[in-house]
């Protein structure tokens, strides 16, 4: 006697659905089998997730949902764990509760839009992505539009809408072609009918003949897109020039003590010589994040550490016999009264110093801390996860107060510190402030991950579009490198080597659209679903004609019962 068991075959095939979908969004991204990624995966990474939605209930999805949010996250970003174990479990869990709290929203906007929910549903996705790199918790890494940073005619765009404009093209049919096959198959099981060919190629032709209009204006924008990546990139041929030296020492600077911050600081000190012996009068020489670690400033006035002020001392009267100025990573602690009574006042401060002939000029204080591992604002609300964070040795910095923008040897230029050259609010602010050169300075060594570092490098060089500015990366193990105006990468240095890389970056002042008007279409994206769902909402309460079953099926073959 045969047996049927169409829960087992529902539960299956949307357990199946979750991991395709999980292992399409990691490999769009810079993965283990490619460092570029596979960005044309991106174009219909999120079709299964779509199409699980469309047969989830709405309280099915959330289980569906974080699942999948804990899967995609947990491929995604593998290499946190290397950082520490509970830094993967972290992230992993926050997007476990993002996602299922998206996947009832997305399903809603099946129940309350049944003709053209797959639009609204593409909306509320986009608002997701801005929405979730905003507070305490904000977090860059898997942005859609993140997936295109090697496609140079598409990116292009940034400069007019950010990120979130190339987004907005790379999710579309994910939504659409989910709508296509899923038809009317919102129901309990599967549509088994759609697996036959003719069936399948009725359906895909019945929907877009129904949905033409928007099918044509996505297939326009996308079109105009690439023209306007044909025709927009920067001609710097008569730009200026800023001749910059990078240096990578390949090391995790904060590993060990004293003896392995000398002989850090010896490879520092050799490849910075190479790279000045190559290119005798650079016009900065640039070290990574908190590359040199004794603190330059707190030993120099306190001098509480006789061998931390001894290197210093050696720093110091290297950079004197220098005529060429250096930007140099270092932890900027001080006494500040009243903050930190505990500790004697002392406040750290993850830091950017400008020397010339051996004195400090001038510093910028990073302004975007980490969250959990550089920053925790909520100790009296949680002083259980800041006491766990503290016992498992996370150096908390101070915020810092200024956007700087540094001034030598005629150039103007502003320093991200690491993780903040993920966000393009940050670079934008920079820009608007006159930096004419954008210099990241990252420590991902502790990552020991090639993916990690690509995936690093592919949201920089979408602040290096956004702005039309030049973008220098110094970093402590990769991707250490020169990035023109358009996002091409000029140079760059092997990765999980000690070298040095000289890379002449063009100087231009273009004020883009991004930079006057910065994330205008994420928050275009957020208010827009937010009206869409309450408008919904409103029409389903008072009986309009929001209700009834998602997107009923356009094409002759939909309408056959099943």
């Amino acid at each position: 006697m045969k047996r049927n068991f169409p829960g087992f075959r529902l539960f299956f095939s949307q357990l199946s659905l979750v991991l395709i979908g999980a292992l399409l969004f990691a490999a769009s991204f810079p993965n283990l089998l490619s460092p570029d990624g596979f960005p044309f995966l991106a174009w219909i990474a999120f079709v299964p997730v779509f199409c699980l939605i469309r047969r989830a209930g709405l309280l099915s999805s959330v289980f569906w949902g974080a699942l999948y949010g804990y899967a995609a996250y947990g491929l995604f970003n593998y290499w946190l764990s290397v950082f520490h174990p509970l830094a993967g479990i972290i992230v992993d869990t926050i997007y476990l509760v993002y996602f299922a709290a998206l996947f009832p929203l997305l399903r809603l906007a099946l129940v309350l839009f049944p003709k053209r929910g797959y639009l609204v549903q593409w909306i509320v996705w986009l608002a997701y992505e801005y929405l979730r790199t905003l507070g305490f918790l904000g977090y860059s890494y898997g942005i859609a539009g993140y997936s295109q940073w090697s496609v140079l005619p598409l990116i292009q765009i940034a400069d007019i809408f950010g990120v979130w404009g190339v987004s907005a093209l790379v999710v579309f049919p994910s939504a659409a072609l989910a709508s296509a096959l899923g038809g009317g198959s919102a129901g309990p099981g599967p549509d088994r009918a759609a697996r036959a060919l003719p069936r399948l190629l009725a359906r895909l032709g019945g929907f877009f003949r129904a949905e033409r209009v928007a099918c044509c204006l996505w297939l326009a924008a996308l079109a105009g897109a690439l023209v306007y990546g044909a025709l927009s990139p920067a001609d710097y041929r008569d730009a200026p020039v800023a001749r910059i030296a990078l240096v990578q020492h390949n090391t995790d600077p904060w590993r060990g003590g004293i003896a392995q911050y000398r002989q850090n600081y010896d490879v520092l000190k050799r490849l910075s010589l190479e790279a000045l012996e190559e290119t005798p009068r650079p016009d900065l020489v640039v070290w990574s994040e908190t590359a040199f670690v004794p603190r330059i400033y707190w030993h120099t006035v306190y001098r509480d550490d006789p061998p931390s002020w001894d290197l210093i001392k050696e720093l110091l009267d290297f950079l004197k016999q220098q005529d060429v100025p250096f930007v140099i990573g270092n932890d900027d602690a001080r006494k500040e009264p009243p903050k930190n009574p505990e500790d004697g006042y002392r406040v750290d401060y993850n830091a950017v110093m400008l020397f010339e002939k051996g004195e400090l000029v001038t510093q910028y204080r990073k302004l975007h801390l980490v969250p959990f591992t550089e920053h925790f604002p909520y100790e009296k609300q949680f002083p259980w996860v800041y006491e766990a964070l503290k016992n498992a040795d996370t150096h908390f910095w101070e915020k810092g107060a200024e956007a700087t923008v540094f001034e030598s040897a005629g150039v103007k230029f502003s320093t991200p510190i690491c993780f903040e050259d993920t966000f393009g609010y940050l670079s934008r602010l920079f820009v608007r402030n006159g930096a004419e050169l954008i210099v990241n300075l990252s420590n991902d060594a502790w990552s020991a991950s090639l993916p990690a570092q690509m995936q690093h490098l592919s949201m920089a060089v979408f602040r290096a579009v956004e702005n039309r500015r030049s973008m220098a990366r110094s970093t402590a193990s990769g991707q250490t490198c020169g990035i023109d105006p358009n996002g091409k990468i000029l140079a760059m240095a092997e990765p999980f080597a000690e070298a040095f890389l000289n890379v002449d970056l063009p100087i231009v002042k273009k004020t883009t659209i991004y930079t006057r008007f910065g994330d205008i279409w994420g928050r275009f994206f957020a208010v827009s679903a937010l009206a869409l769902l309450l408008i919904g909402a409103a029409r389903g309460i008072l009986g309009g004609p929001g209700r009834g079953k998602p997107d009923a099926p356009r094409s002759p073959a939909g309408r056959e019962r099943r």
